[in-house]
């Protein structure tokens, strides 16, 4: 049976673009310093890495393009040419959105209590969900979503534990530890 939005996710794909995921890091750390933490390098390195690193696990975990016979030529690296970077980095950016909205609660309401820990939770499993889905369906890995998604939540995870411990409330780790 076909998904029948696997055409639409492929057309989605095909247009990569990064002015809107750099838009999203952009308002996850401004909503970040709103509450009170100013965290941009942090965001923008665990972004740039993990973009990184994440495209090339899914690109080894994705299947060849074309079969390939073993010739010398060949046998250098095994990258997907269905995945490039920017498509990537387009993905990865533009499925935080969940995680950005949370953020701007943040500002409002501590997020460091079971609310916070609950929303935070729910946006990291929408921006897994999503990615996830999508990298299979441009990666054609089909079954694989499970394994593609783990590494996803551990990318997201980063971003939600920044949110949780930067906004307004406890005063964030230290906080806690000094309230022991």
């Amino acid at each position: 049976v076909l998904n029948p939005l696997a055409h639409i996710d492929q057309h989605i794909m095909d247009d990569s673009d990064l002015a809107g995921p750099i838009l999203f890091f952009l308002l996850f750390g401004t909503f970040l310093l709103f509450s009170g933490k100013v965290h941009f390098g942090y965001i923008y390195g665990l972004a740039l890495l993990g973009s990184c690193s994440l495209h090339t696990i899914l690109s080894l975990m994705s299947p060849p393009s074309e079969p390939t016979t073993p010739s010398p030529s060949h046998q250098s690296s095994h990258l997907s040419s269905s995945l490039t970077f920017p498509r990537s980095a387009s993905v990865l950016g533009y499925c935080l959105l969940p995680l950005v909205l949370t953020s701007m609660i943040g500002v409002l309401l501590p997020m460091d209590g079971m609310l916070g820990y609950v929303l935070t939770s729910m946006a990291v499993g929408w921006c897994t969900y999503s990615s996830s889905g999508m990298f299979c369906v441009v990666g054609r890995m089909r079954g694989m979503r499970g394994l593609v998604a783990y590494p996803l939540a551990l990318f997201y995870v980063g971003f939600g534990i920044m949110g949780i411990f930067s906004s307004r409330g406890s005063k964030g780790l230290g906080g806690k530890v000094a309230g022991l």
